[in-house]
């Protein structure tokens, strides 16, 4: 973070300044890492006291400060003789600092902050960016998918006077949360990807979603780029609410950045990407499932505004071999077995493409495992959107299905309903239970794709058949 003085962050983030019982005065000058989680302070960093749903971030002020904090920011005065910004909320404060960070480094002129929001593939595109863009200049992204109200700040706390290029994922579970960030921290570059059902229960419905993501671009002005998926009828309207110039990213020949003669194999997926002047090249990119050619798309399309040369970026993309860890994350090995761990997070969009790439990708004469737990969070919609995917697990032919928790035993059973099918079912409560069950039947050769929603904690036995089989 750049250095501010203490009386500096009091401006920032309206406050009173506590300094009984400390050397520091308002001039004392704080540049250390910013943090809500007292594990991570560093000597000289800042510590957020943040209240949780099931915690008080100010029951850990003490282990910051005994860890060498030098601020703590605090909803309420402490017995601690570290310096205190005492603030009516410290969510809040953590925001207004970061705006303040952001404002100054952009002072300087050169920075350029790309936001990205999408039901899906937020983190694989700023992943993408960040590697592409770290190579032309230094690049501040956010760690795992630091994309809320807390995450971005932290983010964005990490500017320094040399960063040039800030990539700022933007998620929301309601409307109103993306406009919050954008306050803090206005894209020169707003890219939408997809708006699907993933969190509707808890935005309210599709509608309210669609409105949700929109925020990314609405507050854009003439001079900023909204890169738009073409191909995402509820993403093209968007155009109509910015005053951005459009960038469109798709498969259609309508898209100003496209991919064409799209090949999917074990190894990644391949294609040649067609900018709206006619230059093109070949992509052999080696991320796992052919859904993640859009978000490939998306991040050229930015790159490419950002001025990079597309040999560059080209470059850059075939560097990367795992958008993230637990998200088709190739494992395994032994006899043939191949584990893909996408048990990071679920919504209906991307179930559905991690089945087809299971389905894509199988071995020639081995079998198709999949492992599914819940997808959280779709409220109204959960019946039917499991019952949905459950159909297509049918329809692409997936030998076993393996089906854990009862969140998910819908898929069990509309499985098990569908006469049609050649494969097999099997309902299990636990995620011990799918361990001992599938590393009893996994036969050489077999595919097996582990996908849920984060809360299902399926990752973890995706790990664990990772090891086994490796």
């Amino acid at each position: 973070m750049i250095a501010l003085t203490l009386a500096e962050f009091a401006a920032a983030a309206p406050g009173e300044l506590h300094l009984k019982g400390t050397d520091a005065t308002p001039e004392t000058v704080v540049s250390g890492a910013v943090t809500t989680d007292s594990r991570e302070v560093s000597a000289g960093g800042v510590f957020v006291a943040k209240r949780g749903e099931f915690d008080d971030g100010h029951r850990f002020a003490p282990a910051a400060a005994d860890q060498g904090a030098a601020l703590l920011v605090v909803e309420r005065p402490l017995d601690v003789p570290v310096p205190q910004l005492v603030v009516a909320d410290s969510v809040d404060a953590l925001g207004a600092i970061a705006a303040e960070v952001v404002r100054r480094v952009r002072s300087h002129g050169q920075l350029r902050i790309v936001g990205v929001t999408g039901s899906n593939g937020k983190t694989t595109t700023k992943n993408l960016l960040r590697t592409v863009l770290e190579r032309v200049g230094p690049t501040v992204a956010a760690r795992a998918s630091f994309n809320n109200e807390v995450g971005a700040p932290i983010t964005m706390l990490e500017l320094t006077d040399e960063t040039r290029f800030l990539v700022a994922e933007m998620g929301a579970s309601a409307v109103g949360e993306i406009a919050r960030l954008i306050r803090l921290a206005k894209p020169d570059i707003g890219i939408v990807l997809k708006v699907g059902l993933a969190h509707a229960g808890g935005f309210g419905g599709i509608e309210q979603t669609v409105r949700a993501k929109s925020e990314m671009v609405t507050e854009l002005l003439g001079t900023d780029v909204a890169v738009l998926n073409a191909d995402d009828p509820r993403v093209v309207p968007m155009a109509d609410l910015t005053a951005a110039r459009v960038v469109w990213f798709g498969l259609g020949e309508s898209a100003d950045v496209r991919a064409v003669d799209v090949v999917a194999h074990s190894r990644g997926t391949e294609f040649t990407v067609v900018l709206r002047g006619g230059e093109r090249a070949r992509v052999r990119f080696g991320v796992l499932g052919e859904h993640h050619v859009m978000n490939a798309l998306a991040a050229i399309a930015a790159s490419v505004e950002l001025g990079v040369p597309l040999s560059a970026i080209v470059e850059a993309l075939e560097s990367v071999t795992l958008a993230e860890r637990w998200r088709m994350q190739l494992m395994g090995g032994r006899d043939d077995v191949t584990i893909i761990n996408d048990a990071y997070n679920a919504s209906p969009d991307s179930m559905a493409a991690a089945l087809k790439t299971l389905a894509q990708v199988k071995a020639p004469g081995g079998r198709t495992i999949a492992v599914l737990g819940e997808m959280s969070e779709l409220g109204e919609f959960s019946g039917e959107e499991h019952d949905r995917i459950a159909l297509l697990a049918v329809r692409l032919g997936v030998s076993q299905l393996v089906v854990v928790g009862n969140g998910a035993r819908r898929l069990h059973i509309t499985a098990i309903n569908e006469g049609s099918w050649d494969g097999e079912s099997a309902y299990v409560e636990t995620a011990d239970e799918a361990f001992d069950l599938l590393v009893s039947s996994i036969r050489p050769g077999d595919t097996v794709l582990v996908k849920s929603s984060n809360s299902a904690g399926l990752r973890h036995l995706g790990d664990r058949l990772g090891e086994w089989f490796s």
